[in-house]
């Protein structure tokens, strides 16, 4: 008998089951393949395309700046120790334009000379939403004062959806180091 050495709860998904593979096709054309996060949501069909969309709507089609949305998804990973959520999206940030020393100095932000006023806002209106779910006032005029009404939402919206991210993963215990074996990867 083979030992299973996965550290996620459940075991993933087959993602060689019939009735799966075209949303299989699909995340592997959208993300480069099927990682770990995608191959438990796989599990249920409607769950894992929904989630699909959400977050493809967040990371693709949002107007809010890719250095914002990356710090507060680097944010929520720290604030919710979801350690696969911060490995997958530091290269991103970095892509995005955070810099290691900003990512470094997430943990400390208030103090830090890393973030221009702008990031401190948006960090604080993370912190709000991701610790106490309810935002002072104060915390939300000073994010009302640097993003537009688009840009606001977005903000709320992937602070909201990233903080979602993080809890199914670590309820589910995804770890990068898990096999996929017979997954496509990126």
């Amino acid at each position: 008998m083979i030992e299973d050495t996965s550290l996620a709860r459940i075991p993933y998904a087959d993602t060689t089951d019939p009735e799966i593979q075209d949303l299989v096709e699909r995340i592997t054309r959208e993300r480069g393949g099927v990682l770990h996060l995608y191959a438990m949501l796989l599990h249920s069909g409607p769950v894992a395309e929904g989630w699909l969309r959400y977050l493809t709507a967040i990371r693709h089609e949002c107007t809010l700046p890719g250095d914002l949305r990356e710090l507060v998804i680097m944010r929520i990973a720290q604030l919710n120790g979801a350690a696969y959520e911060a490995e997958q999206h530091a290269p991103i940030a970095l892509g995005e334009g955070v810099t290691q020393a900003q990512i470094d100095a997430l943990d400390q932000w208030p103090g830090s000379d890393q973030f221009d006023a702008i990031q401190r806002a948006v960090l604080a209106y993370c912190d709000a939403m991701t610790r106490t779910v309810h935002v002072p006032d104060e915390v939300f005029a000073a994010v009302r004062g640097a993003l537009d009404d688009r840009r606001l939402v977005e903000l709320t919206a992937t602070i909201g959806a990233y903080n979602m991210v993080s809890r199914f993963l670590e309820a589910m215990r995804i770890d990068a180091r898990d096999d996929l074996a017979g997954t496509p990867q990126p």
